[in-house]
């Protein structure tokens, strides 16, 4: 269990290397759930996670967390990625955030850096429709080929409203 000591200054320590090496690059910083969290501007996502992954002082050479984010009421910032990655000789994890418009889904793929993030990549495109620029196979891995839709975004309702069968009294709805 890290600490809210170890957390905050983890945080100070992250957040003085990228803005040194990345003026523009972050957004916003902020302690959520005992992880440091950097909101990273686009553009820069892929400069940011590189050095974090391979620079001797940040090491964070192990992607544990890969997640799409859909906020409709946000606008130009719609849709984001979130990106948890692991320094695993000390335990410590921090936490990414990129934004981007629903006009622009494209994000910059990491199969290069970590080989598993193919299966995540394909699984975020899959369920919110993220096109992963530099994927080497982005197709649908769970759902349907012919899917013409991304089941995920909040777009769409949580169940069927046409069905009769259901006592969402049972349900505390």
């Amino acid at each position: 269990m890290v600490s809210n000591e170890m957390t905050i200054q983890l945080k100070e320590k992250i957040e003085t290397l990228l803005k040194e090496k990345f003026p523009n690059a972050v957004l916003n910083v902020s302690v959520e759930y005992d992880f440091p969290v950097f909101e990273i501007e686009k553009n820069a996502m892929l400069d940011v996670i590189t050095f974090l992954k391979n620079a001797p002082e940040t090491g964070f050479g192990f992607l544990t967390t890969m997640a799409g984010l859909h906020y409709p009421d946000n606008a130009d910032k719609e849709f984001g990625m979130m990106y948890q990655l692991h320094k695993l000789e000390t335990n410590e994890r921090i936490r990414l955030k990129v934004f981007t418009s629903k006009n622009d889904l494209k994000i910059p793929s990491l199969t290069h850096l970590w080989p598993t993030a193919n299966w995540m990549e394909r699984q975020e495109y899959d369920f919110f429709g993220f096109n992963f620029t530099g994927h080497p196979n982005l197709v649908r891995i769970l759902n349907m080929d012919e899917m013409n839709y991304f089941p995920l975004r909040k777009e769409y309702p949580l169940e069927d409203g046409s069905r009769d069968d259901k006592n969402d009294k049972m349900f505390g709805r």
